[in-house]
C-alpha cells in the first residue's frame, strides 16, 4: 500500500491510537523537546544565544553574501514572521545582524550578518556540533541515521535547499 493511499478508518480507530503509534507519537515529541531544551542550555551558557537565535544566524552565516529576505529567513529558521522580526530586532540590539535594504526592490528587506554576528556564530557551532553528535548523533549508526533522515523527509520534504 503507498503512503499516498487514502485509508479508511471507522469512528471508533479516530479516536485512538493504538500503543505503537501512541508510542511513536509520543518519543519524537519527548525527543524533540529533551534535545531542544538541552542544545539551547548549552549554547545560552556557553555563547550567551539560544538556540532558535544560533539557527537564525547560522542560516545568514550559509547564505550568500551573509544575507537573506526576512520572509526566506522565516521559512528556513521555521520561525513566524512576526516571531522572526522580535528576534531579529534583538539580534541587531546586539549587534550580530542588522537590516540591509534590497537594492532592486525597495519593498524587499534584508537580515545581513555582522562580523561579530559571524564571530559569535562561528564560536558557537562548536558547542552545537559537540551537542547534537553526543545527544542524537552518537545514539545511532550511519545505516540507522540514513533511515531516520528518509522517514524524516517522508513528513516534510526539504523542498528549499535545506
Amino acid at each position: 500500500m503507498s503512503t499516498a493511499t487514502a485509508v479508511k478508518i471507522s469512528p471508533s480507530e479516530q479516536e485512538t491510537l493504538t500503543l505503537g503509534e501512541l508510542r511513536a507519537w509520543r518519543g519524537l515529541l519527548r525527543a524533540h523537546a529533551c534535545l531542544a531544551k538541552r542544545l539551547d542550555a548549552e549554547l545560552d551558557q556557553a555563547h550567551g544565544l539560544p538556540m532558535t537565535s544560533y539557527e537564525v544566524l547560522h542560516h545568514l552565516q550559509e547564505a550568500s553574501s551573509g544575507r537573506m529576505r526576512m520572509c526566506d529567513l522565516a521559512e528556513q529558521a521555521q520561525l513566524s514572521r512576526s516571531g522572526l522580526t522580535r528576534m531579529v530586532d534583538r539580534l541587531e540590539r546586539e549587534g550580530l545582524l542588522e537590516r540591509c535594504s534590497c537594492a532592486h526592490d525597495a519593498r524587499g528587506s534584508y537580515a545581513c550578518l555582522t562580523e561579530a554576528g559571524r564571530e559569535r556564530v562561528e564560536a558557537a557551532r562548536v558547542t552545537h556540533l559537540a551537542v547534537v553528535r553526543e545527544h542524537f548523533l552518537s545514539r545511532f549508526s550511519e545505516a540507522e541515521l540514513s533511515v531516520l533522515a528518509d522517514m524524516w523527509e517522508r513528513i516534510a520534504p526539504c523542498t528549499s535547499g535545506c
